[in-house]
């Protein structure tokens, strides 16, 4: 158990540590969302009234996005490097690099989403500090990173792969993304509590131990192409 585990930290800890010292995929999806939300605010009409049926959809916009932008470095830098065959011979099985490296796309990513909540409350009048919206965001980030790491490594070593991420991203997490941006609308519209999105939430949970089954066990079939 502990040789599982151990791999997995250190991916964790080697990539957080390449991000404090680079301070790129964090700072770019993070400036690349606000754009989204400050534009997205000027060019809707957004009223008291009409709040909770924009909001949340802008909302998601910008994290997706953001989200976007990190998984497409997931593994650049060390495909940059040529040093992701490294990884590959390392005595450690292909789960542990997969939960290494969707551990560390869900913690930029989460990073990146709370930064962004004050500057979403803000510009929509929302109290961000709401259980409700924090365990949605949780729970479809845990979805994105899933699918995330995955595609991120099929499309690493293609030409285009800041159109083929997108490509096969989103058809995947559609579901996800309906789920979270349909939660997040009752939330903005008054319904804080978890009962008013248990539906939504079981359909998060549904897909989200799908993806965990599913992505792990693709991914050593990814790797090895």
């Amino acid at each position: 158990m502990k040789n599982f585990f151990v791999p997995i930290l250190l991916i964790v800890w080697k990539d957080i540590l390449t991000e404090i010292r680079n301070k790129d995929i964090i700072l770019a999806s993070f400036v690349f969302a606000i754009l989204v939300l400050v534009i997205c605010n000027f060019a809707f009409e957004i009223t008291p009234a009409t709040v909770h049926i924009l909001a949340s959809g802008i909302l998601w916009i910008s994290f997706i996005f953001a989200g976007i932008l990190v998984m497409t470095h997931s593994f650049v830098v060390e495909n940059d490097l040529n040093s992701l065959e490294g990884l590959l011979l390392c005595p450690i099985s292909r789960d542990a690099l997969y939960w290494g490296k969707m551990l560390s796309l869900f913690l930029f990513m989460m990073v990146v989403e709370l930064l962004l909540l004050p500057i979403f409350a803000v510009l929509f009048d929302y109290n961000v500090l709401s259980p409700s919206l924090i365990l949605i965001m949780v729970l479809a980030t845990i979805g994105f990173a899933t699918v995330g790491t995955l595609f991120a490594s099929m499309s690493v070593n293609t030409r285009a792969r800041e159109i083929m991420l997108p490509i096969l991203f989103f058809p995947v997490v559609t579901p996800v993304l309906i789920s979270a941006v349909e939660a997040s609308m009752s939330i903005i519209g008054g319904g804080t509590a978890i009962i008013d999105i248990r539906g939504w939430i079981q359909l998060l949970l549904l897909f989200d131990v799908v993806y965990l089954v599913v992505c792990p066990w693709a991914f050593g079939f990814v790797v090895e192409e």
